[in-house]
């Protein structure tokens, strides 16, 4: 690795103001457990790291919201999230799904502001907050905005975060009502990268369903959803979803699997992870 500087400020507001929007060699680190590597393989050189370690305690809470949501601040351990009686309460598939995302040692190392703006597709966690209809707060210069999960990320490991924001929590809307459920699947191990991660929330009045991994970027499948409407959900009309997802979702094979197989793959668990959040 070459040499960098590492800076640690106490405060958000110094935080920013080592950032820079014109310099990409410039950029925040939270766990650091994606950014090392990348370091390390020589893919990623820095100018400057900033330590969002020092940033306080709003950014390392859990709390339940008045309505029965989750506030997360955006330096919370993922392991911290998966054994919180808070988020269990209000959203076990959330804790439920970091049982298998990557290892126990990522798990206690990474967070979930940085997991989120790392942007990488192939994560668990974005296809389950969309379907939740999470979002994440974002602070930069010009102040806050609230963005949804679903449009946070553009590409591969491209976000719509500018160079000098940060997220600094992330917001779970109450579940209340909607159980939902979480389909992994991988060619190799439980905890490795999944070939396909699928979620639905099941509402009432409409069904809400995500898709990442096994498309370039996590997304909801609105065609499929708009199947639910007004209907009862039964065996066939789980079947014709699982059917319209695999026609719907822009299925992109890679080392995990081919296309055609992947495709097989969402109607095959969007039926199971459907049938499971019934169940729950």
């Amino acid at each position: 690795m070459t040499a960098f500087e590492l800076v640690e400020p106490s405060s958000l507001g110094e935080a920013l103001g080592l950032l820079d929007p014109d310099d990409p060699a410039v950029r925040p680190i939270a766990g650091g457990t994606a950014l090392m590597l990348m370091m390390k393989t020589g893919l990623y050189q820095p100018r400057r790291l900033v330590s969002l370690r020092a940033l306080g305690r709003a950014l390392t809470m859990i709390a339940a919201t008045p309505e029965g949501g989750l506030d997360i601040g955006a330096m919370v351990r993922l392991a911290q999230i998966e054994r919180s009686a808070v988020v269990r309460q209000a959203a076990p598939v959330v804790a439920d799904t970091l049982l298998t995302h990557s290892n126990v040692r990522v798990r206690n190392v990474a967070t979930v502001g940085g997991n989120l703006a790392h942007g990488d597709p192939h994560m668990d966690l974005p296809p389950v907050l969309i379907a939740l209809g999470a979002s994440v707060r974002v602070v930069g210069p010009n102040g806050a905005r609230d963005i949804p999960v679903e449009e946070l990320i553009t590409g591969y490991r491209t976000t719509v975060l500018g160079n000098d924001e940060l997220i600094v929590a992330l917001r779970v809307p109450s579940q209340t009502g909607r159980p939902a459920a979480y389909a992994k699947i991988t060619a190799r191990t439980a905890d490795d990268w999944p070939a396909l991660g699928i979620a639905a929330s099941i509402g009432a009045a409409d069904v809400r369903i995500a898709i990442g991994a096994a498309t370039e970027i996590p997304m909801r499948l609105t065609q499929t959803e708009a199947l639910f409407a007004g209907r009862r959900i039964d065996e066939a009309l789980l079947r014709e979803a699982g059917k319209c997802a695999a026609a719907e979702a822009p299925v992109v094979g890679d080392l995990h699997g081919s296309a055609a197989y992947k495709r097989v793959l969402v109607e095959v668990h969007l039926r199971r992870a459907l049938q499971k959040a019934l169940d729950s």
